[in-house]
């Protein structure tokens, strides 16, 4: 039996059931993008239109450019509008599964609460509450490795951004307390 005959198969614990239901089709993702950008083409053509999209003695106005880039982007989501109703592999196509989307939401949601609060902790205390969270409830690490680990990229990156390099960054109120 050659090297080419062996298959190593590994079962990842952790993988989406692969009988999962279908949240939505290609065509469906398609048709939302498109017509999003359709919307920002539509917005920004005006936009530029209405700060002047002409060509002057001068040159060409503020808006002229940008303008016809919009005008591009409108033609292409028209386009791509036509392609996903014509398309009849898309509309059967399965773009994500509800465990596929559970799995994608795991990462998204604590990501935009970090965003929220950095806001009002800082970068620092948020990065440490996202970078704990992460290993023990998506990582299934122990939580003394968690905090441990977090803690350390923490102070590593204060020591690095606000002492060394003396970069300006969030700042929350327990850094407030220690005069940072």
């Amino acid at each position: 039996m050659s090297n080419t005959d062996i298959e190593i198969v590994v079962e990842d614990p952790t993988a989406p059931e692969t009988n999962s239901p279908a949240v939505t089709s290609v065509r469906v993702v398609d048709v939302v993008v498109c017509l999003l950008l359709l919307a920002l083409a539509l917005t920004l053509a005006y936009d530029n239109w209405r700060t002047g999209a002409g060509w002057e003695s001068t040159g060409p106005q503020s808006g002229y450019f940008p303008f016809y880039l919009s005008v591009i982007l409108a033609g292409a989501s028209l386009y791509g509008l036509a392609a996903a109703f014509l398309s009849r592999r898309e509309a059967t196509e399965v773009f994500v599964t509800r465990a596929q989307l559970r799995r994608v939401l795991a990462v998204f949601v604590p990501t935009l609460l970090f965003c929220l609060a950095m806001q009002f902790l800082g970068l620092y205390v948020a990065s440490f509450l996202l970078i704990s969270g992460f290993m023990r409830f998506v990582g299934k690490i122990v939580l003394w490795k968690s905090l441990l680990t977090a803690f350390v990229f923490t102070a590593v990156m204060f020591v690095t951004f606000d002492v060394a390099f003396d970069v300006i960054m969030p700042k929350g109120p327990l850094e407030a307390a220690l005069g940072r």
